[in-house]
């Protein structure tokens, strides 16, 4: 059996030994025995952290490197209209702290994904959304504290390349966010302000 000990950072196709495929359940836990995707068996002996995300890698002290990959499960997406409907629907659902993995098909539709619930199937359909239920890897978004780097950049370059053209809700928000640069929101206010008249909400 392979010792699995090591968290390390993603490497190229050619370093990976194996792939090794789980369910969210068993991606929570650091210490696991299974089988690889091409049958060798491993153990996890992990010290306690963030949860084994799709496309992570494990080495053992022989140099082995594995790589996670997300399983098919049951779960249930939420498709509904980008922006303020998005928010308020990841706001509720987050509100009965449940794991969600949160995404977007296009510019005007985003989705959220969590494990078959009745409850949370009918409030995401009171506020809008249209439920799928299917098989799909559920990969959760990280918290937002163990991760907050990773987590920073990611929602700077989303913002960045989809705030503009989106209305006020995404100008609103985008500006808040920048609240501790004085000299960014007054360009982000100023920038809007022609044709709209309402550059100075605040």
């Amino acid at each position: 059996m392979i010792e699995l000990t090591e968290r390390i950072a993603p490497v190229e196709s050619a370093e990976i030994f194996d792939s090794l495929t789980l369910p969210f359940e068993l991606r929570i836990r650091g210490r696991l025995r299974a089988t690889t995707d091409n049958g060798t068996d491993v153990g996890l002996f992990l010290d306690r952290g963030p949860v084994l995300r799709d496309g992570d890698c494990l080495q053992s002290a022989g140099g082995e490197v594995v790589r996670i990959r997300a399983a098919d499960e049951p779960v249930v997406t939420a498709q509904i209209p980008a922006g303020l409907p998005l928010a308020r629907l990841c706001y509720h659902l987050g509100n009965r702290h449940v794991q969600l993995a949160i995404g977007s098909i296009d510019d005007q539709t985003g989705w959220v994904r969590f494990p078959p619930d009745h409850v949370l199937e009918e409030l995401a359909e009171r506020l809008g959304a249209t439920l799928k239920h299917h098989q799909a890897p559920f990969d959760p978004e990280p918290g937002a504290y163990s991760q907050a780097g990773h987590s920073h950049s990611h929602g700077e370059s989303h913002e960045k390349s989809h705030g503009e053209g989106h209305g006020h809700s995404h100008s609103h928000a985008h500006s808040h966010s920048h609240s501790h640069s004085h000299s960014h929101r007054e360009e982000h206010d100023h920038h809007h302000s022609h044709g709209s008249g309402k550059g100075h909400v605040h």
